[in-house]
C-alpha cells in the first residue's frame, strides 16, 4: 500500500512542470518573431542611417511643407502610403524643391530631399536680403505676384512660399498668391516667377554694356551711378 501512494502524488508533480514551462516557451517564441520584424533593424532604421549621412551637407537647410497620406484598397485590406513636398536652400540665393512618394513618411521625406537637391536654381539677390524687381509666375491655376520690399519689411507670405523664400535667404519681400491653394501649384508658380528674375549685372553682360550705363539713366549722376554699380551683388 505504501508503494501506490508514493507513486501517486509523483505524477501530477511531474506534469506541472512541464505545462508550465510550455508555454513560456511558446510566447517567447513568437515574441521573439514579431520583435525581429517590427525591431530597430527595419527599414526604418536604415532610414535614419542615411538621413543622419545626408543632413551635414554643405549648408543646405531643408523644409517639410507638405505631406499627404493616400490609401489604395487591396484584397487584403487598405495600404497607406505618403508623398511628401520639401524645400531646400543655403541661405544664400541657392532654393529647390522636389516631392517623393514612400510607404512610411521618413522614407518619403528622403526621397523629396534628394529630388529637391538635384534641381536647385540660383536666383539673383539685391543687396543680400531682397529681390531685384517685381515678378509674376504662373503655374497651373496657380498665380503669384512677388514684389521687392524696403529694409524691415520682412517676410510677407503664407504657407509654402514663405518656406521658399525663407530657404532662399529673402529678407524683405511682399508676395501674394491668386487661384489656387494647392502647395504643389503654388511652390511650381512660385519658382516660375524666380527664374524669371534678372540682375542689372546679367543684363549688362547681355547687352555689351557696363552696369553703371545701366544705372546712370533716370537723372543719377555717374558717381552714384558707378557706387550702385558697386553695391550689386547676386
Amino acid at each position: 500500500m505504501e508503494t501506490p501512494a508514493a507513486d501517486a502524488p509523483a505524477a501530477p508533480t511531474e506534469q506541472a512542470p512541464e505545462g508550465a514551462d510550455a508555454a513560456p516557451r511558446g510566447r517567447g517564441g513568437r515574441g521573439g518573431r514579431d520583435g525581429n520584424r517590427g525591431g530597430g533593424r527595419g527599414r526604418g532604421g536604415r532610414d535614419n542611417r542615411r538621413g543622419g549621412r545626408e543632413e551635414p551637407d554643405d549648408g543646405i537647410a531643408e523644409k517639410l511643407v507638405h505631406i499627404n497620406r493616400v490609401s489604395k484598397t487591396v484584397k487584403g485590406g487598405k495600404r497607406f502610403g505618403f508623398a511628401a513636398l520639401v524645400v531646400v536652400g543655403d541661405g544664400s540665393g541657392r532654393v529647390g524643391f522636389g516631392h517623393g512618394k514612400a510607404r512610411e513618411v521618413p522614407e518619403a521625406i528622403t526621397k523629396a530631399t534628394a529630388a529637391a537637391k538635384k534641381k536647385m536654381i540660383r536666383v539673383p539677390l539685391k543687396e543680400g536680403r531682397t529681390l531685384h524687381h517685381d515678378v509674376k509666375g504662373r503655374f497651373g491655376a496657380g498665380k503669384v505676384v512677388i514684389r521687392t520690399a524696403p529694409p524691415g519689411t520682412g517676410i510677407i507670405a503664407g504657407g509654402p512660399m514663405r518656406a521658399v523664400f525663407e530657404s532662399l535667404g529673402v529678407a524683405d519681400v511682399v508676395t501674394k498668391s491668386n487661384g489656387t491653394s494647392n502647395p504643389y501649384n503654388m511652390i511650381r508658380a512660385t519658382f516660375d516667377a524666380l527664374a524669371n528674375q534678372t540682375s542689372p549685372k546679367s543684363v549688362a553682360q547681355r547687352r555689351g554694356k557696363k552696369v553703371a550705363d545701366l544705372l546712370g539713366r533716370g537723372g543719377a549722376s555717374e558717381a552714384e551711378a558707378e557706387a550702385d554699380a558697386a553695391a550689386v551683388a547676386e
